[in-house]
């Protein structure tokens, strides 16, 4: 009797026990973490518009972000209301639902092209997409953005990944677009300076850099070479990205592009610009800002000391007598001079 009431009395404790384990895994919502106004990934070019700096990130319909005073850079706006995207993200990328990836911005005449990626992690079946719009100051009377439709597209039988587009206008007033991720690389076509979508139907991007982890590249132009940021390594992992800033040049914008070393980027070359160093890790998505006389790396770190948040940081960029460009930081591979 007593080793029958002990088992009674077991079986009750356990079913306290668990039951209210499995009530939480049901009927509790999931946790959350705090709203981060200051959480950014893949930063645009910035825009300076009455000498307020800002740019477009990734994010649910691109986040718009704003430099204050002190400079952090904050949530200000969404291009994109979640409910009124354009019926052709679904239709092209169905696994797509508004957040969208990689922007950059270019001012041209007194409009304003942003180029975003509408994509799924880890697929190819993905897209560039255009809207149009005259300011990034979401109070002003001319906010108002007009989407243009899908740019170029990837499916899954391609060997591109039609995602993190970058613009470069040349100085004899062409337009040019590179883009890509892993799969076959980076890759460049040309676009039209009127409508700012492909200059001819459906060309072949000319292929300029390949690595096994490759994306987000940048191209520049200075003193007769064009130079090319990109990014070798893994985004997305926080403190455990493994991001790193290299740079190739070449003397025409479809290359060759070769680094310090002579290696091509095509295979797998690339002059190291900045690495992960002390609390910011996976420096990532470059562009470059002339501010006050001086230039600048724009990029996204991973925050050792925030748990791994993102965030924008400005570098100061400097150009080596042989013409490449370093940041000189403590940690980074090109040391500060004596």
């Amino acid at each position: 009797m007593n080793i029958r009431l002990l088992l009674l009395l077991s079986l009750l404790l356990a079913t306290r026990i668990t039951a209210p384990a499995a009530a939480q895994s049901t009927d509790s919502p999931p946790r959350q973490r705090r709203p981060d106004p200051e959480n950014a990934h893949d930063p645009s070019t910035i825009l300076i518009e009455e000498d307020v700096a800002r740019l477009v990130c990734t994010g649910w319909g691109l986040q718009v972000k704003r430099e204050d005073k002190q400079g952090r850079w904050l949530t200000e706006a969404s291009i994109f209301s979640r409910d009124k995207l354009p019926e052709w993200h679904q239709q092209l990328v169905p696994d797509n639902r508004g957040h969208l990836w990689a922007p950059d911005v270019i001012q041209l005449n007194n409009r304003l092209l942003v180029y975003y990626s509408v994509s799924s992690f880890g697929k190819n079946t993905s897209a560039i997409g255009l809207v149009e719009g005259r300011t990034l100051n979401s109070e002003s009377d001319q906010w108002e953005w007009t989407d243009r439709g899908p740019v170029i597209r990837s499916v899954a039988s391609d060997r591109f990944n039609a995602i993190d587009p970058a613009v470069f206008a040349a100085a004899d007033g062409r337009l040019w677009m590179t883009f890509g991720s892993f799969w076959d690389g980076l890759q460049l076509v040309e676009l039209d300076p009127a409508s700012g979508l492909l200059k001819t139907e459906s060309p072949t991007p000319v292929r300029l850099a390949w690595q096994q982890e490759i994306e987000a590249p940048f191209l520049t132009h200075r003193d007769g070479w064009y130079y090319l940021f990109l990014n070798h390594g893994k985004c997305c992992r926080g403190v455990e990205s493994t991001y790193e800033i290299v740079v190739g040049r070449s003397r025409s914008i479809t290359g060759p592009y070769l680094d310090a070393d002579g290696r091509e980027l095509l295979q797998a070359g690339g002059r190291s610009v900045l690495k992960s160093h002390e609390r910011w890790i996976g420096p990532g998505h470059a562009s470059l800002l002339h501010r006050d006389g001086r230039e600048w790396l724009v990029h996204h770190y991973y925050d050792r000391e925030q748990q791994g948040r993102s965030r924008v940081r400005l570098v100061e960029l400097y150009w080596t007598e042989e013409g490449w460009p370093e940041t000189r930081l403590p940690d980074s591979p090109q040391k500060p001079d004596e």
